[in-house]
């Protein structure tokens, strides 16, 4: 009975009436709390993609509806953000119309990348090199080694950009991420490209030359595979998360220091410790942002703080001691929501003011 008033409540069916009883069964025990958390997490989850969905529970997406807006203390593990509609929002404006993606040529040219911008880039020869789109790049070809020359892309925050590289592989690259590869790889050398913020790669196969990024003070080295990398600068770690294939990760300085990943499991480089360790998880959370949406599992409010700054181009300011102490779970999808939608949720949850001027948002306590 119980259950099924529960699954009703969390696909929006729920009578008032049987959302009073569910709450009041919630307050009768601790045991019926944490027991209503975990469906509802699972719940959540369920939702996130087609890549999560092979459980028992149905993947439906979830919209808070006014009447049971009063409950919503009780999720306090738990963030869910689906078709809430775009709000105006003054600030997301102001700030991203200067800024653009930036390509920077091996002989010092740069060049922004606009979605009026398609052209052909060939070399001295006249050979076709690469064809740039508004939304991505697409290189050709391999050249003798003494001829590699590298460019960079420079992707600010709030935009996400793609790259065909001339081996075939493919680089989504994250909001404020930079990346040096070589406009053309070499016939004799190694395929390395130089990563510093977040980049999900699908590796063209090539046994004779291993891929590598260099990330920070790591280097991750596969032959083809699908992983995610992300070292932000103003992170001390450094994540490495395989989808499929293999990867190993190994300090630049000392490659003895190394671990092997299987599918499914994540290697963390610690700055300070200089230690490399692993663990199981679910890659779909750490590629999620490739399909437009952003993932959380028990995250805390500091490091979804950051992720929310890169991808709506904001600055967050947070003076509210509670909420940087809150753990959230669940998704966002970033077109169906914008900044103010996510504060006014969290607010449900732990609640506390805010102000907006320009781009910058400062959270602070009630009165």
């Amino acid at each position: 009975m119980i259950t099924e008033i529960i699954y009703k409540y969390l696909s929006n069916e729920a009578s008032e009436q049987e959302v009073e009883i569910l709450f009041e069964w919630i307050d009768a025990s601790e045991k019926n709390k944490k027991h209503f958390i975990t469906l509802k997490k699972t719940w959540a989850i369920s939702g996130l993609s087609e890549d999560l969905s092979n459980n028992s529970v149905p993947v439906i997406s979830i919209q808070p509806k006014n009447k049971v807006l009063h409950y919503l203390k009780y999720a306090a593990v738990f963030l869910v953000l689906f078709g809430l509609g775009k709000l105006a929002l003054d600030l997301s404006q102001k700030s991203k119309s200067s800024k653009e993606i930036i390509l920077e040529l091996a002989d010092g040219h740069s060049e922004k990348i606009t979605k009026d911008n398609q052209t052909q880039l060939v070399n001295d020869k006249g050979d076709l090199i690469a064809k740039k789109f508004p939304n991505k790049i697409v290189y050709f070809g391999k050249v003798e080694d003494q001829e590699v020359v590298y460019n960079t892309l420079k992707v600010p925050y709030g935009k996400k950009f793609k790259l065909v590289l001339s081996d075939g592989t493919v680089v989504s690259l994250n909001s404020g991420t930079t990346l040096k590869y070589p406009e053309q790889f070499g016939i004799h050398s190694k395929r390395s490209v130089y990563l510093t913020g977040e980049a999900f790669f699908e590796v063209a196969k090539d046994k004779e030359h291993p891929f590598i990024v260099n990330a920070n003070e790591v280097d991750i080295e596969v032959l083809g595979t699908k992983f995610n990398v992300s070292a932000y600068p103003e992170n001390p770690t450094v994540n490495g998360t395989l989808v499929e294939g293999s990867i190993q990760m190994y300090e630049v300085e000392n490659n003895q220091n190394v671990v092997l990943l299987k599918p499914n499991q994540m290697a963390t480089w610690q700055k300070n410790s200089k230690k490399i360790t692993t663990k199981e998880v679910d890659p779909a959370f750490f590629s999620a942002w490739t399909k437009g949406e952003l993932a959380f599992k028990d995250t805390p409010f500091s490091t979804i703080a950051k992720i929310i700054q890169r991808t709506y181009d904001v600055e967050i300011i947070n003076e509210n001691a509670v909420l940087a102490k809150q753990n959230f779970t669940g998704t966002i999808k970033i077109s169906e929501s914008s900044v103010e939608n996510i504060l006014e949720l969290l607010k449900r949850d732990t609640p506390f003011n805010y102000s907006i001027k320009q781009n910058t948002i400062t959270i602070t306590n009630l009165p």
